[in-house]
């Protein structure tokens, strides 16, 4: 079976992410889980086609995978390396990539030459928007591709340029006839009158993914088509069931740190953990974490102080004195 070890990190943000009833906050802290992204990109990459789960955690750019590094137009070419990337421009609104990553192309790496692939992961909480997310996907991607090159001059190689995916989770409200499925828009070369076809690696710079849920139950049938895809993220994207670490351990092995989770399992509510002896160091730093990405992700989406310090006591169960704390800790940041 094709699994990956299951770090105690990632261990930490599934327990953080218990109730998954919201989707930003909560699906940012597992999408920062390389273990979770090998799932995810071994079932929409085409490049990692025939590579295993730990093959693609060792193409993935851990440090690439950060937060607030802004990408802005018309200024210089800055590394797209984080989650929350954002565009500044004059009076234009603020864009923000949710997970925003770097990894390895093996199609195109030679010995001496590394080429990257980057990768922005959208998780969607409602696909009924007021306008396509498939033409907000396409915006970003060429928002993306051109952020690589700094102003357009006579010397710019656009040789440098790479690969960019843009791959979206949407979650709920999923017309019934769409549900559990995956969408792939890429660039095709549909006409050639030329006796030589020009490399697809110099064209192929764009490819969109959307990925449809849309029920808390998945009826999929091993052996279909994206079945593990699909039943991972059904798995991680909704409300832990109890099967949940039976089910994710079919992707990644938490065999090994199996008897700390079922230590923890029987607490409910958002990140509270029962501690012992100093074992659960880890998951209260994945807890302060956790509410780190509330607080910002919230200022981010304009919603007000006293409605983050609200959630902040609900999902993390902190008195109103400790939430306000955490509140002004982080919103500095922002």
């Amino acid at each position: 079976m094709d699994t990956v070890k299951g770090s105690m990190e990632t261990l930490n943000s599934f327990q953080l992410t218990e109730d998954m009833r919201g989707l930003d906050a909560q699906s940012k802290l597992l999408l920062h889980s390389k273990e979770v992204l090998s799932v995810i990109l071994q079932g929409t990459v085409s490049e990692y086609k025939g590579y295993s789960k730990k093959e693609i955690m060792g193409f993935i750019e851990a440090d690439s995978i950060s937060e607030d590094t802004e990408v802005s137009p018309g200024r210089t070419n800055t590394a797209i390396t984080g989650d929350s990337a954002e565009y500044k421009l004059l009076n234009e609104k603020v864009t923000q990539f949710d997970i925003d990553f770097r990894a390895l192309n093996p199609m195109l790496t030679k010995s001496r030459i590394t080429v990257k692939l980057h990768i922005d992961i959208e998780p969607q909480k409602d696909y009924s928007l007021p306008y396509p997310v498939e033409k907000r996907g396409m915006y970003y991607l060429a928002r993306k591709l051109s952020s690589q090159l700094s102003l357009a001059t006579e010397q710019t190689d656009y040789g440098q340029l790479e690969k960019c995916y843009s791959i979206w989770i949407c979650r709920d409200n999923i017309p019934k006839n769409e549900q559990y499925s995956v969408s792939v828009y890429e660039t095709v070369n549909t006409q050639n009158t030329s006796l030589k076809e020009a490399p697809k690696e110099n064209y192929d710079l764009m490819t969109l993914v959307v990925i449809k849920l849309g029920n808390i139950v998945y009826n999929g049938e091993k052996g279909e088509e994206n079945y593990d895809l699909l039943h991972f993220l059904n798995t991680v994207m909704y409300p832990h069931k109890a099967d949940f670490i039976e089910t994710v351990s079919e992707y990644i092995d938490f065999s090994e740190t199996e008897e700390l989770w079922k230590e923890v399992s029987g607490v409910t509510g958002l990140g509270q953990c029962v501690y012992n002896d100093g074992r659960m160091d880890g998951i209260e730093e994945g807890r302060e974490e956790g509410i780190r990405v509330l607080v910002l992700d919230g200022i981010a989406e304009q919603v007000s102080r006293e409605r983050i310090i609200d959630k902040l006591q609900r999902y993390f169960k902190l008195t109103e004195e400790k939430a306000e704390h955490y509140y002004d800790m982080f919103a500095s940041e922002a």
